[in-house]
């Protein structure tokens, strides 16, 4: 079974188009407009070996917000779309990620209840083309589309740039761990019977 999904998007403010794997090997082709939030999406296909071939066109010459909030959006969809019924899945991952001076821990699960703790305070309004506000707006529209619960914490670190990659790459790890398979599990793991 091929856990996929492709999922376009329209509105006055963006044009999205996404193709997910996720049990890929990494590959990307990311075209967002925002050389920044382009690198950090590769974090997460990279390090989560998900497949992800992405186009985004926003209004740019506003600010990077509709931008990366919709592709927050759309991942978060892509993400539901791929996980089906989420039979067999661990459901949980979490990782602590070092990236030189940057510690940063990502705990997720894949609850069907979206929730966003996001405890990372930077120093820089802007990384590359992209404002560093937006971090949290991407996090929380992939959690309420996916249903995610996710925690996201820095537990030390100094360089903006470092920061941003390791909460990237933490979430990636995490999320490998969560939507990986567990032949212990029947059905879904929940007393509940549902994740939803």
């Amino acid at each position: 079974m091929t856990r996929q999904a492709s999922i376009t998007r329209k509105t006055k403010e963006t044009d999205i188009s996404m193709q997910l794997t996720l049990d890929g090997k990494g590959f990307t082709d990311i075209q967002t407009g925002i050389g920044f939030f382009d690198h950090m999406l590769v974090q997460i296909a990279r390090h989560g070996f998900i497949s992800l071939t992405l186009k985004a066109v926003g209004d740019l010459d506003v600010d990077s917000h509709h931008t990366v909030e919709d592709v927050g959006i759309v991942l978060g969809k892509a993400l539901a779309e791929a996980l089906g019924k989420k039979e067999g899945i661990r459901r949980y991952g979490h990782f602590m990620l070092p990236m030189e001076d940057a510690l940063a821990l990502c705990s997720v699960d894949i609850s069907g209840r979206p929730y966003l703790a996001f405890d990372v305070p930077f120093t820089s309004e802007k990384l590359g083309g992209m404002e560093t506000e937006m971090f949290v707006e991407f996090f929380r529209a992939v959690c309420l589309h996916a249903g995610l619960n996710l925690h996201v914490k820095l537990l030390a670190g100094t360089n903006n740039h470092h920061i941003a990659e390791a909460i990237f790459k933490a979430f990636a790890k995490a999320l490998d761990m969560a939507i990986g398979f567990d032949n212990r599990v029947e059905g879904v793991l929940s007393s509940k019977g549902v994740l939803e």
